[in-house]
């Protein structure tokens, strides 16, 4: 883990979703919500309401180990009822989950849907607003690296 490694932040709605994460390791992203791509060494997951206690945080990470496109009826075939189901999904194959410990709180209930950051940041947060950090450390890497 390098301090300008790109990590996203991504919002995880049902304890499903997660389980897909935890077990399959995968979890999709809409096309239409990243058209530019997934680019990022690591993906953090805040938890929604429908993880009651853990609501409002960033409770795990992994790593990036691939992606590719899929129709999300592909991705879920028990929801071919959806909306979306012939809408198209990154499917983000991960590592490992790692629990954040601490977690990344948001103790302000900003609105979160997707948050690019950087590794130094996101190891170094407590809450939401310190993924946006410009403080001189991040902003100035090489010359605090060279400093010590």
């Amino acid at each position: 883990m390098y301090p300008e490694d790109r990590v996203l932040v991504g919002v995880i709605n049902r304890r499903r979703d997660l389980e897909h994460a935890r077990r399959d390791r995968w979890y999709r992203i809409p096309l239409e919500r990243m058209p530019n791509g997934v680019d990022v060494e690591y993906i953090a997951f805040y938890f929604s309401r429908a993880f009651k206690e853990r609501n409002g945080g960033i409770h795990c990470f992994a790593e990036l180990r691939g992606l590719e496109l899929a129709y999300r009826h592909d991705l879920l075939p028990n929801e071919a009822d959806h909306p979306r189901a012939n809408h198209v999904y990154y499917k983000v194959q991960l590592g490992d989950l790692i629990e954040k410990n601490p977690p990344v709180l948001n103790p302000t209930r900003r609105a979160i849907s997707f948050i690019y950051t950087t590794w130094d940041r996101f190891a170094c947060a407590q809450t939401i607003s310190d993924l946006y950090s410009q403080a001189d450390y991040f902003v100035d890497r090489v010359y605090y690296a060279l400093r010590h």
